[in-house]
């Protein structure tokens, strides 16, 4: 029996994600936006302003428990029979038992630091004003006294005379997209591995991603960095992109970039910070008027203090981001260290992605990563109008219930060697009921009823392109 939910798209409009051209005979979406150069690690561009603390997010959720396997992701299955969701109304993703289970998978493949970190990113993460002040006495918790075992214990340790918060890392770097720290040999991220032997890595990528206009690059190059960190027993702590101020065609990207990194979050079981949720409620969003790119920080007495963490520094964006941060830090060397559960349990995802159980898109934003290795059936095998293509391998299907129209868009992002195509079908999960389909992305509005979309293996010259991805649904 198919299981039904009223489909809530009560959000903000999203600009379009960028196109691609289709492999399989579809058509370029949308332009490149050309390169960009990096601009550096940005002005200070300070002040003060009143403003209240950040927190959570969000308190704990109503779930059960669960298992890991063997990847130090979550799995689909075990005790909670679903996966656990990482909801959009929290800052930091829950930390349930069956989410500290998963970590400590990870933590078991290698020995290594618990009070050691690495960071990985671009400039707004080479920027000193983005932890370094911890290691100073310029540092005002604003009252979180809950924090300061882990910034005591974090800055007695030493990493080549110095601490992990001031540490100049080899794995971030102006001007990078997430794939430059994994190439080369040996990659940068293994470099500062071999130099920290760290348990844990501080992830921001996207801001400079965006400019290729590619997320199916994105995608690849984000889950093969998690997955490179998870196997080398480091727990990866990943944070969402702060907004794009200066251009208004690189703003619109950003909730899909962010889309595709919540998902591999969610997806492995490992932490994510939802920085540029917290951003947008800021003045200037957290970021540099000088370019719109940059987080700016908290100015007094005419020097930077990006670690005052009282209402009136949390209005500027390195502010903020030290402090979700060190909470990061905190759950997740907490929860290996010793165990500890930050979260009763958490909304779980139920489905397996076939005719008789389509998972449920609830609610949008939504995002999802599944394997049609092992996910879905092989019951459709061509689309009837909207394409010839051979779709014979297996398919995972989402089922919308709709009770007011509303314009959706929905990405596919194929990882590794995977051709996953989408494909959103109405009234019935047959092939003949499609509507629209492409190797990337649809966009459609849909009136009142049901729909569904197909997640459906593209055969190339009689071979399966099987594969893992990640789909993402948001308003438009």
């Amino acid at each position: 029996m198919l299981r039904r939910a009223a489909l809530l798209l009560a959000l903000a409009s999203c600009g379009a994600p960028p196109g691609m051209m289709d492999d399989d005979g579809g058509l370029e979406l949308e332009p490149d936006a050309g390169p960009m150069a990096d601009a550096g690690p940005g002005p200070a561009d300070g002040g003060s302003a009143d403003g209240g603390d950040t927190g959570d997010g969000g308190g704990a959720l109503d779930g059960g428990g669960g298992s890991t396997d063997a990847g130090g992701g979550v799995d689909a299955g075990g005790e909670a029979d679903g996966l656990f969701v990482y909801p959009f109304d929290r800052t930091h993703s829950p930390l349930t038992a069956q989410h500290v289970r998963a970590l400590g998978v990870i933590a078991a493949r290698a020995p290594r630091s618990v009070d050691a970190f690495m960071k990985v990113g671009d400039s707004n993460t080479v920027n000193p004003n983005f932890l370094g002040c911890f290691a100073g006495a310029n540092v005002d918790l604003g009252g979180r006294v809950a924090l300061q075992p882990t910034l005591d214990a974090l800055k007695t340790t030493r990493l080549s005379g110095t601490t992990p918060f001031e540490r100049v890392s080899r794995s971030a770097t102006v001007g990078w997209s997430a794939g430059a720290a994994l190439a080369g040999t040996p990659p940068p991220v293994e470099q500062e591995l071999s130099a920290t032997n760290a348990r844990f890595a501080t992830v921001m990528f996207g801001t400079n991603d965006i400019q290729a206009m590619n997320l199916d690059a994105y995608g690849r190059a984000m889950f093969s960095l998690v997955d490179w960190l998870a196997a080398r027993g480091v727990v990866p702590l990943l944070t969402s992109i702060p907004p794009r101020d200066d251009s208004a065609t690189a703003d619109a990207q950003v909730p899909w970039y962010n889309g595709v990194t919540r998902a591999l979050a969610q997806a492995r079981g490992v932490p994510f910070v939802d920085l540029e949720r917290e951003l947008r409620l800021l003045p200037n969003h957290g970021l540099s008027t000088a370019d719109g790119l940059h987080l700016n920080v908290f100015v007094q007495n005419g020097a930077a203090r990006g670690c005052v963490l009282t209402g009136a520094g949390l209005q500027f964006g390195h502010n903020r981001r030290n402090l979700l941060t060190l909470e990061a830090l905190r759950r997740a060397r907490d929860a290996v260290a010793s165990g500890a559960v930050a979260d009763v349990g958490g909304a779980v995802r139920r489905g397996t992605g076939t005719r008789a159980d389509p998972i449920v898109v609830d609610s949008l934003p939504f995002v999802d990563v599944r394997d049609t290795r092992r996910d879905g059936a092989r019951t459709i095998d061509t689309y009837g109008a909207c394409s010839p293509a051979n779709e014979g391998g297996p398919e995972v299907l989402y089922r919308l219930d709709v009770t007011q129209s509303r314009a959706v868009r929905a990405v596919v992002v194929s990882l590794g060697a995977a051709d996953v195509d989408v494909h959103l079908l109405q009234g019935s999960a047959t092939g003949a009921a499609c509507v629209a389909r492409n190797d990337k992305a649809v966009t459609a509005t849909l009136t009142s009823g049901a729909w569904f979309l197909a997640l459906d293996t593209f055969v190339s010259s009689g071979a399966e392109r099987a594969g893992e991805y990640a789909l993402v649904v948001l308003p438009q």
